[in-house]
């Protein structure tokens, strides 16, 4: 009997087949700028591109309507249908189910090799299976078959999809620049297709315009209602500090969510935003909430890692960040727990733990992913402060000018001892509006190497009073820097202290008195009468900035407000 040349894969299977030896897509990866955009001007018909557009969702229409299986009840529908329906849903599907379609797409191509749907659809389920699992060795697949998908049906023909799943990929590779471009082409073609605007957010998100992510989401709430609309407005609204908008948006999109991976993903975002409030135990809650409802949102487990270290659960906490970095191995992750060893005096395996980020860097730069963020984050603390600095200012002119960046990179330039030109960079990262307890601290540090008290006084108050367990090394330091600085002086600043009275005018000399007019004392001169009192008007109007601690500062926004 002959063998299958594909490996058989349950629907439970933690990893996609392999492919055969002749499958043309495993070669070395080229980076996702490897096939250069097309221009802007290329013109297709709209029925083409709006085929092409969604042919990575929807590969077998029939699939998706309801078959009699013999007994008169529908039949139920496959993860490779599943899957399908997700993506036509703009909606996650569950690892299993995308292990699932994965397998089919690998089998049908390999009979089918010119089929460009197919080929785009493989691409794409690559990159999403190298996004959840951080298996980045998929991403040179995913270009592969992308590449075979535009040269059995080029994008300007109507194999839009393939250009969006090179979009994704350029997003998952941290080459917003290069997702940009491939999103804008589709969109010039297709304004009207909902599922372009999804990589156009991230690729704006990714190089800090914050104007166009905006503009880009509220597009797509207005093409594609419903739960993946209210995901990306909870994103937005979290973006850019509006907490409580944010925190309802993302709490109706996790009671309209049905499926298992889409509400998995809401959970998530209840866990994170709560965490970000310097609420560990509910975020706790939902991460678990999350786990329980798909075990494939894996990032949830370091969700919970670091509320379980917020609560000093501090052995609960190894254990799920050791769980997380086993199944889902990304560099922030390693630095992360080796940060928590490094607070509990355990340096040989912070070194260990510092020692895996690099590794990890090194090999995701092999298949084309740029990791310089947290690369750079960890030297600026725990490396070398230069290298850190070279590295966010090739960031910087490529154009990744996220809040996450300028806020690294003012953070590294000020350990590297450029403190006034960290200052700049830290301020933008505050300018966003994003309520990040880490983003305060670095500022409030920088000003108060700078001896701008007050300010430093007002950011350092609010890190702390955002979550107060932020980080296990830079909490404590952030406290420890807020008492060194003490309480605020008197009266607030100087320039709104009340001003001294006048001086009494100098009495004028008296003429010589004659004998009798010093014996009557009731027609001596009477004294002035004293100065008024300076009006306290002005200091009540203008409170100073230092004189509450619950002061609004430049960095963060008093209210939330709907955009």
């Amino acid at each position: 009997m002959a063998m299958d040349v594909m490996p058989q894969q349950g629907p439970d299977s933690g990893r996609p087949p392999e492919p055969s030896p002749q499958d043309p897509y495993v070669l070395p990866a080229e980076g996702a700028t490897a096939v250069p955009p097309p221009p802007p001007t290329l013109r297709t018909t709209l029925r083409r591109a709006a085929f092409g557009a969604v042919a990575a969702g929807v590969l077998l229409a029939g699939a998706l309507v309801a078959v009699d299986d013999g007994d008169g009840r529908p039949k139920e529908p496959g993860p490779v249908e599943r899957a399908e329906a997700a993506a036509t849903a703009g909606s996650p599907a569950s690892l299993s189910d995308l292990t699932a379609l994965i397998g089919d797409r690998q089998k049908w191509v390999e009979s089918h090799p010119k089929d460009a749907p197919s080929l785009a659809t493989l691409g794409t389920a690559y990159v999403e299976w190298a996004r959840r699992s951080a298996d980045t060795a998929y991403y040179a697949r995913a270009e592969q078959a992308l590449k075979r998908s535009l040269e059995a049906q080029p994008g300007e023909r109507g194999n839009g999809a393939a250009w969006l799943g090179l979009a994704a990929l350029a997003n998952a590779r941290h080459d917003f620049l290069a997702a940009k471009r491939w999103g804008e082409t589709v969109r010039k073609q297709q304004p009207k297709a909902w599922n372009v605007y999804p990589v156009l957010i991230d690729a704006y998100t990714g190089l800090g315009d914050q104007k166009a992510a905006t503009a880009a989401t509220e597009t797509f709430g207005e093409l594609r209602k419903g739960v993946p609309a209210l995901a990306r407005t909870a994103d937005l609204y979290r973006g850019n500090g509006w907490r409580e908008d944010a925190l309802a948006t993302a709490r109706e999109a996790a009671d309209r969510a049905t499926q298992p991976a889409e509400k998995a993903e809401a959970l998530h975002r209840l866990g994170e935003l709560a965490w970000e409030r310097g609420e560990p135990e509910e975020a706790v809650a939902q991460f678990d909430a999350a786990l329980r409802t798909d075990s494939g949102q894996l990032t949830s487990l370091a969700g919970r890692a670091r509320a379980l270290a917020a609560l000093d659960r501090t052995d609960e906490a190894l254990a799920a960040y050791q769980s997380a970095l086993e199944k889902l191995p990304r560099p922030q992750y390693a630095l992360e727990l080796g940060e928590l060893y490094e607070s509990l005096g355990l340096d040989g395996d912070a070194r260990t733990q510092y020692a895996k980020l690099r590794e990890m860097v090194a090999a995701a730069k092999k298949d084309g992913v740029d990791e310089s963020l947290v690369l750079a984050r960890f030297e600026a603390d725990h490396g070398d402060p230069e290298a850190a600095v070279e590295l966010l200012r090739a960031q910087w002119r490529g154009q990744h000018r996220s809040a996450a960046v300028a806020d690294a990179l003012g953070w590294a330039l000020h350990r590297a001892g450029e403190s006034e030109e960290g200052l700049e960079y830290a301020r933008l990262a505050a300018d966003t509006g994003v309520r990040n307890a880490s983003y305060a601290y670095h500022l409030g540090v920088i000003q108060r190497e700078l001896a701008d008290y007050g300010p430093a006084r007002r950011n350092l108050e609010q890190a702390v009073r955002t979550n107060p367990a932020f980080s296990p090394l830079a909490a404590p330091l952030a406290q420890e820097a807020l008492d060194a600085l003490g309480e605020p002086p008197p009266g607030g600043p100087g320039e709104m202290q009340q001003p001294p009275p006048p001086p009494a005018p100098e009495p004028e000399p008296e003429p010589a008195k004659k004998p009798e007019q010093e014996k009557k004392p009731e027609q001596e001169k009477k004294p002035e009468a004293p100065a008024p009192a300076p009006s306290r008007t002005a200091a009540v109007k203008s409170p100073s900035p230092t004189a509450s601690p619950s002061a609004p500062s430049a960095a963060s926004p008093s209210v939330s407000k709907s955009p």
